[in-house]
C-alpha cells in the first residue's frame, strides 16, 4: 500500500511539476499523516523530491461559536426572551445555557435593566431594538481584523488553528519509478551475489539512539549529590541519620533545650505514639543533663525548674538533625581522648508545620558541625564564607539570632540576584557550654555548627516557586524527568 501511494505522489508530480500535502491527501482519499510518512521515504532517496515545510494560521468557530451562529449572540437571546412587561431575574436566568454570560453582557451594553421598584428585580428592556453585532462578526470571520478576532478568541467563541504541510517540486534525481533501497546485507543477497545489483539506504549516523527507561534522580537528590561533594572536599565525615525516631531527651535535652519549650508542644512536633516511650539511656549522661537543666552547673544558672524524666522518655519524630550531632559529640567522648573532628549530614527531619507554597512536614536539613581546640566566632564566619562560596554564593550578611543550644547564634543571609533582595538561607552558631560539657569535652574545645534546608537552595536552582512542586504526591514526573543534573555555580 505504501509502495502504490509513493509511486502516485510521483506520478502526480510528474504531471504537475508540484504539488501540496493536503491537497495531495484530498486526491487520494487517505490520511494526512499517511501521505506525509509517503513523502518522507521519498525525501529520503537523495535529490529525487525537494520539500518545503508550510506552516498555515486559520480562525475556526468553537461549540460556543457554532451555538451563537445558530441562536444568536448570548446577550441578544436574553434580550428577545424578555417580554414588554417585563420578567424575574430568577426567570430569566434559566431561559439558556449561557443565560448567566448573556445576562451579564446584556447588562454591560446597556440594553436591559433591572427594575426593583416593585419591591422585587424585574428585568426590563432599555432599548426598542438591537443589532447583534457579535453574531454578524461570526459570520463574517475573514473580515474581521486580528484585535477583534484576539477579543473574541478571549470570549472562547473563536480559536485559532495552526496547520501544518509541505510542498514538494521535482528535485535533481527525479523519475516516476524508484526501487526501494535495501535496508539490510542479508545471509541471502551474500550468497547469490545479488547485493552486487541492490541499492541500500545509507546510515544516518546522526540519528538518536532509542530512548531508555531508566530511572531518574529527583532534584532533591541531585542538589543533594553537589552538597555532599562539597563536604567531603572540605574535609568532613558524613554522619549516621537513619534513625528518624528520636527520644526527646536526645532531640531537646541533650540540647539544653527546656522542657517547657515551645518547641516542645505538640502543634510544633510530631509525638510517636507506639511506642510512646524509651527508657534507654546513658545514666551518667542523663543525670548531668537533668542537673544543669534544673540547678545549673558549669558556670551557668541552669533554668532552675523541676526536670522530669517522663518527659525526656517521649519518643517523637525527629526536629532537626541536631540531635544526630549530639548523638556524636557523646560517643566521640566514649572514646580515650579528645580529637577533634567535622562532621556533616543531610537527611530528613519532621516539623508539625501547617502546608503552604513554602513548607511541608517533612524537610532535608543540611548541617555542618565543627569541634576543635579554642574556635571563636571568626572561625566561624570563615568556615561560612568558604562554604558557601563553594555553593557559587559569596554576598553573605549575619544577622544576632537566639538559639537555646547556641550561643552566639547568626541567621545567615545571602544576597539573591534574581529576585534583587536579600533572602534567609540558614542558621548558625556555637554549642552552648551547658550543652557541651555534661558530655564530657574539654573546657577549651568549642563545637561550631550551622545549618540549612535542602529544599529552598532546590527550588532556587530549578526555578520553582512552591515546593509542592517539588514534593508531594502532585509532583510532574516529567519535570523530574526533563530537569537537567545539578551544576552549582562554583
Amino acid at each position: 500500500m505504501a509502495k502504490e501511494l509513493t509511486d502516485q505522489i510521483l506520478e502526480y508530480l510528474d504531471k504537475h511539476e508540484e504539488a501540496c500535502s493536503l491537497l495531495l491527501a484530498d486526491i487520494f482519499k487517505k490520511d494526512h499523516q499517511i501521505v506525509i510518512g509517503a513523502i518522507k521515504s521519498l525525501e529520503a532517496i537523495d535529490d529525487l523530491i525537494i520539500v518545503k515545510q508550510i506552516t498555515d494560521k486559520r480562525w475556526e468557530l468553537t461549540s460556543e461559536g457554532e451555538h451563537i451562529i445558530s441562536h444568536g449572540s448570548h446577550e441578544s437571546v436574553i434580550y428577545n426572551a424578555i417580554p414588554d412587561d417585563g420578567v424575574s431575574l430568577p426567570e430569566i436566568m434559566q431561559s439558556g445555557p449561557f443565560a448567566k454570560v448573556g445576562f451579564s453582557n446584556a447588562l454591560h451594553a446597556d440594553w436591559i435593566v433591572i427594575d426593583t421598584s416593585s419591591g422585587t428585580g424585574v428585568v426590563k428592556k432599555k432599548v426598542d431594538s438591537i443589532i447583534d453585532v457579535t453574531q454578524n462578526d461570526l459570520k463574517n470571520l475573514e473580515r474581521l481584523t486580528e484585535r477583534q478576532k484576539s477579543n473574541y478568541k478571549k470570549r472562547k467563541l473563536v480559536h485559532e488553528i495552526v496547520v501544518k504541510s509541505v510542498q514538494l517540486k521535482k528535485g535533481p534525481n527525479f523519475k516516476t519509478k524508484v526501487e526501494k533501497p535495501e535496508t539490510e546485507l542479508t545471509a541471502e543477497l551474500l550468497m547469490n551475489g545479488a547485493w552486487k545489483d541492490k541499492k541500500f539506504k545509507p546510515y544516518n549516523f546522526a540519528a538518536l539512539g532509542a530512548t531508555l527507561e531508566v530511572g531518574h534522580l529527583h532534584p532533591l537528590m541531585k542538589v543533594r549529590s553537589e552538597f555532599r561533594k562539597i563536604f567531603l572536599e572540605m574535609g568532613f565525615t558524613e554522619m549516621p541519620t537513619n534513625n528518624f525516631v528520636e527520644s526527646s531527651f536526645w532531640n531537646f535535652d541533650a540540647l539544653f533545650q527546656p522542657q517547657q519549650h515551645p518547641a516542645r508542644d505538640a502543634h510544633d512536633t510530631f509525638y510517636i505514639s507506639d511506642p510512646a516511650r524509651t527508657t534507654k539511656f546513658p545514666m551518667d549522661y542523663l543525670e548531668k543533663v537533668k542537673k544543669v537543666h534544673s540547678e545549673g552547673g558549669y558556670g551557668s544558672l541552669g533554668y532552675r525548674y523541676d526536670w522530669k524524666i517522663e518527659e525526656a522518655q517521649k519518643n517523637l519524630l525527629r526536629t532537626h538533625t541536631t540531635a544526630v550531632s549530639a548523638r556524636m559529640l557523646y560517643k566521640l567522648m566514649q572514646q580515650d581522648e579528645f580529637k577533634p573532628v567535622k562532621y556533616f549530614s543531610i537527611d530528613r527531619v519532621f516539623r508539625n508545620e501547617t502546608l503552604d507554597a513554602t513548607h511541608l512536614a517533612e524537610f532535608h536539613q543540611v548541617e555542618g558541625v565543627i569541634a576543635d581546640y579554642n574556635l571563636s566566632l571568626g572561625d566561624l564566619i570563615g568556615i561560612l564564607y568558604e562554604f558557601f562560596k563553594k555553593l557559587g554564593i559569596t554576598q553573605l550578611q549575619f544577622k544576632p539570632a537566639y538559639n537555646p543550644y547556641t550561643e552566639p547564634s547568626m541567621e545567615i543571609f545571602c544576597y539573591h540576584e534574581g529576585l534583587k533582595k536579600w533572602i534567609e538561607i540558614g542558621n548558625s552558631g556555637m554549642f552552648r557550654p551547658e550543652m557541651l560539657l555534661p558530655m564530657g569535652l574539654p573546657e577549651d574545645v568549642h563545637v561550631i555548627a550551622w545549618g540549612l534546608s535542602l529544599e529552598r537552595p532546590t527550588m532556587i536552582k530549578y526555578g520553582l516557586n512552591n515546593i509542592r512542586d517539588l514534593v508531594g504526591s502532585k509532583v510532574d514526573l516529567q519535570m523530574i524527568y526533563n530537569n537537567p543534573i545539578c551544576r552549582l555555580n562554583k
